[in-house]
């Protein structure tokens, strides 16, 4: 059970909590590929609370809801997810005493719902035969039916999900590597780091050229990502912004996760090493650039991945 905290206590946590969101290091990629005069840099995002790049847009999410009175103290906070977001929400909700409701689809992994229980989250199960997109239909309705008990964050369609990373990732990015950067590569699931950090560049110099990747059919391995044709598409997405897009096969992110352990001592997760594919592909085509892609989590979550690729 969960300690009443009050609005005030609240507000004073969220100041404590927000150094720790974001700031993650950038991470050149050497000895895994010979790219030439193609630089590749990949932000750690794994390196923050929650473990992932979804403790950028839940913080945001859950602080613009505390600041709007959307999140009084007294409700749940309720969302879909495919993991990551819920257990950074899990984080952040344990954090500030306030209690999480997640719409995790059945077969997400073991490693995922023992957090989210160690955190103290709610789990309420979708259909194992299903997607996030049944997930989110679970959430809302949940929240319509009881809209007093919930407030519903709606990652997939609330804004705060990709201004956290038009005024975060996208500034450090750029802090980082200033008028040298040519391009950034990112997968698309709730498309918040894409369409965010994409924006935020395109304003800082308009000439960087935005790659957007999917998984390359509708039944893929990598988790968190949407095949665009089949999938829900989400409420976030601006389909003008990518200058290209490509598709990634999953079995490439699984022999990409192998390469970057033996080459680069990293163990990434698989939507990390689509990402990076994708970048190694671009680099491919270019003379010379900078390239920045973004690592979203690492493989502790990925027991039956790991097992499959190293075995």
């Amino acid at each position: 059970m969960l300690a009443k905290t009050q609005p005030d206590d609240i507000a004073l946590q969220l100041q404590r909590l927000e150094p720790l969101i974001g700031h993650t290091p950038v991470y050149p990629i050497t000895r895994a590929y010979d790219t030439g005069n193609v630089q590749i840099l990949a932000k750690l995002e794994w390196m923050q609370l929650g473990g992932s790049v979804k403790a950028r847009p839940a913080f945001n999410i859950v602080k613009q809801a505390m600041n709007n009175g959307s999140l009084d103290g007294r409700r749940r906070i309720l969302d879909a997810s495919s993991g990551n977001t819920a257990i950074a929400y899990a984080s952040i909700g344990a954090a500030l005493g306030i209690g999480v409701s997640v719409c995790l689809p059945e077969n997400a992994s073991e490693e995922r719902k023992i957090l989210l229980r160690s955190l103290g989250a709610e789990i309420i199960p979708s259909s194992r035969f299903g997607t996030t997109d049944e997930a989110q239909e679970l959430a809302a309705t949940l929240h319509a039916k009881y809209p007093e008990r919930y407030f519903y964050a709606d990652q997939y369609g609330n804004a705060a999900n990709w201004q956290a990373h038009y005024h975060t990732t996208a500034v450090e990015i750029f802090d980082r590597t200033g008028l040298a950067l040519t391009h950034f590569v990112a997968g698309l699931g709730t498309t918040g780091t894409f369409v965010g950090t994409g924006r935020r560049l395109k304003e800082l110099n308009p000439e960087i050229r935005l790659v957007a990747l999917q998984p390359d059919t509708a039944l893929h391995g990598l988790e968190g990502w949407k095949h665009l044709e089949t999938a829900r598409v989400p409420g976030i997405f601006d389909a003008t912004l990518a200058d290209h897009t490509d598709f990634i096969d999953s079995a490439e992110a699984y022999r990409v996760m192998r390469r970057v352990a033996e080459r680069e001592g990293l163990l990434i997760s698989p939507s990390a090493a689509a990402n990076l594919a994708g970048a190694v592909r671009l680099a491919e085509t270019l003379e010379e650039g900078v390239i920045v892609t973004v690592f979203p989590d690492n493989a502790d979550k990925y027991g039956e991945v790991l097992e499959a690729v190293f075995s």
